[in-house]
């Protein structure tokens, strides 16, 4: 979750840096990449600092994310059972880990 809010972050950064202009839009309501760099450093100290005004919103927010996380550890689970029982291996030679042997050729014959 929070490598997509990155990701946002930084992907709406770059389209703030390109030199694009769209048909119709007014010139002095353009952003100036400099000032959207502080505004957004002014948005994450803001954020930063909730804990300290309301940490009630913290706490929910710390249980939502582990039990979001056990969630998606225990839905992953099932999915690797449901694919294992699908595409996995019935034939214990082919399992990785073991190797189907065969007697060695000594070269002796019993006469």
């Amino acid at each position: 979750m929070g490598f997509l809010i990155k990701t946002a972050f930084w992907f709406s950064l770059v389209l703030l840096l390109l030199p694009i202009s769209p048909e119709g839009t007014d010139p002095e309501a353009t952003v100036d990449p400099l000032e959207a760099v502080f505004a957004a450093r002014a948005a994450i100290s803001d954020v930063s600092s909730m804990c300290d005004r309301q940490p009630d919103v913290c706490e929910t927010g710390r249980a939502a994310v582990q039990t979001i996380g056990v969630r998606a550890r225990e839905s992953a689970r099932i999915a690797y059972e449901l694919l294992d029982d699908q595409f996995g291996q019935s034939d214990p030679a082919l399992t990785t880990g073991t190797v189907a042997t065969e007697p060695a050729d000594t070269g002796a014959t019993a006469d």
